[in-house]
């Protein structure tokens, strides 16, 4: 694998034989940033990652890969039984109200799910009766936990819908079914990014101190975890082995920063499960994070990614100007990353001797292919069909591989910021950095243990996170042509007016002002 200097050799997972991701062509996004890094939303990321940490719970080794990089292998649990009774199962409600007598309610329903059920390995309901009183029970029970549906809006196959999770009776891997109804791995939803989580925090310094919380997290000790087992057969044993993620750093900062965060939301103890909307905004800021810093070592950016965030102002400012161009140069660090890489091959000494070594152009192209296809796994027939020179097959790859990137991965930073609630377009036509106030509220709960000072809590943000909100940290990184320390003290205002509305900031009468976690008031 070729490297850029920024990346020490000794960091870098040995690539996965290409026999196990025969269809990826060319593997050169995974190389920069793993198989595979996807535009999900955050709830179907976190989501991803708990049916990999609760499967590898249950086979006691949580957060522990064994010491072997490659390949994260699990096995999630399908729950096809608990799907068709929440999501396949339309006719519940109307039964329940044309048959009064729960004998008859029963008998017309588990008639109905005997034909409707789909997937599962037997049609027969009947378990359920002994458990519930009443018919009518059973379905007031089941119209409950349907409210409970995470991305209801966007998920309408009944196989990728999915439940708040409450515990490991609510976890399971998105599916389709085949023609013939036999259900199969589904990638829409759960596209592996969730896996990358799980392996970002097995991999970063936190991940012995993580343990304990996520393991409580997978132990399911809550009365909604106790109601949806009520709904499933028993024990699941019909599980299919899933994995072969790639993750190609054994370290990174980005994995210690995410670690620490969700260490700090869970040490908080907030009460039922107020923590995990907060664990879902930073996996999904983190991420984002990830791909940008890894952009930017392969693009041999000297300074680090930063943030010019704008806190809303009624009009136009020249930080509003600042941030949306600093957007824009961070959009296109990612293409700059596979440019570097495509450059990387063009100068390595493998290339170099390919060309130079070869007695004429056509042993030249020959061997200058035979090393894309060891490689990036792209420069076979079925690839290439152009004229036979190594600098038109380097363009042809240059072409396909940007234009693949840019299909996905190249969105990453638009839909994650936006998701995180870090990107937006509010007032404007153009994205640029503008953090809600959920996810102010989410880092303030992460970096402030008790309260801090408000001027060492931005400078927080900007060492941890690249967050620019006021003149100080934006004379680090603006231009002095483009500086003016006004309107970013201005900007600093208003995010103190913004926190003390939400009641996280207070002044004091030294003339202070302080954040504060609500969460953490009256501890020690």
């Amino acid at each position: 694998m070729l490297l850029p200097e920024s990346i020490p050799p000794e960091l870098v997972v040995a690539r996965p034989p290409s026999a196990h991701h025969p269809a990826i062509s060319p593997w050169l996004d995974e190389q920069i940033w793993g198989h595979r890094i996807y535009t999900q939303s955050p709830w179907l990321i976190f989501l991803e990652f708990l049916t990999v940490a609760e499967a590898c719970h249950r086979e006691a080794r949580l957060l522990d890969e064994g010491g072997e990089f490659y390949p994260l292998m699990f096995r999630p649990y399908k729950r096809l039984d608990l799907r068709n009774i929440l999501w396949n199962n339309d006719a519940m409600a109307r039964i329940d109200e044309a048959n009064p007598d729960s004998h008859t309610a029963w008998e017309v329903w588990l008639e109905w799910m005997a034909d409707k059920a789909r997937g599962v390995n037997s049609h027969d309901f009947s378990y359920l009766k002994p458990r519930f009183r009443t018919f009518h029970e059973f379905t007031s029970l089941v119209a409950m936990l349907r409210g409970a549906a995470v991305e209801s809006q966007s998920n309408k196959r009944w196989t990728s819908r999915f439940i708040f999770p409450f515990g490991p009776a609510a976890l399971y891997e998105d599916l389709n079914l085949t023609a013939g109804g036999a259900p199969t791995r589904e990638y829409i939803n759960f596209g592996r990014t969730g896996e990358l989580l799980y392996l970002m925090l097995c991999r970063c310094a936190a991940a012995a101190m993580l343990k304990p919380h996520l393991a409580r997290l997978m132990e399911g000790k809550n009365q909604w975890n106790v109601l949806l087992s009520l709904l499933q057969r028993g024990p699941e044993t019909d599980t299919s082995e899933r994995g072969k993620s790639y993750l190609p750093y054994r370290s990174h900062a980005c994995f210690d920063a995410l670690g620490e965060d969700w260490l700090s939301v869970f040490r908080l103890d907030l009460p039922n499960f107020d923590a995990v909307t907060h664990l879902v905004t930073l996996g999904a800021l983190h991420l984002m994070l990830y791909q940008l810093q890894i952009a930017a070592q392969w693009s041999h950016k000297e300074s680090k990614v930063y943030f010019l965030c704008e806190v809303v102002a009624p009009k136009k400012t020249l930080v509003r100007e600042l941030s949306t161009l600093n957007y824009q140069e961070n959009n296109v660090l990612t293409a700059q990353a596979v440019q570097a890489y495509i450059d990387e091959i063009e100068k390595s000494e493998d290339w170099q001797r390919s060309v130079s070594e070869a007695s004429n152009v056509h042993e030249a192209f020959t061997n200058c292919r035979g090393f894309l296809v060891s490689e990036v796994w792209w420069g076979d027939d079925d690839d290439y069909s152009g004229v036979p020179d190594p600098a038109k097959l380097l363009d042809e790859l240059q072409e396909t591989a940007l234009r693949r990137h840019q299909q996905y991965v190249a969105d990453i930073h638009r839909i994650y910021g936006r998701e995180a609630g870090l990107v937006s377009r509010r007032g404007t036509n153009k994205f640029r950095y503008a953090p809600n106030d959920s996810l102010l509220k989410t880092l303030l709960l992460a970096n402030v243990p008790k309260r801090m000072e408000l001027h060492e809590f931005l400078h927080l943000l900007f060492e941890r996170y690249g967050f620019v909100f006021n003149e100080h940290e934006a004379a680090r990184v603006v231009s002095k042509e483009d500086f003016d320390p006004k309107p970013f003290a201005a900007n600093a205002a208003r995010l103190e007016q913004r926190l003390g509305s939400l009641g996280l900031l207070r002044r004091l009468s030294d003339g202070c002002a302080y954040v504060l976690n609500p969460h953490s008031q009256g501890k020690t």
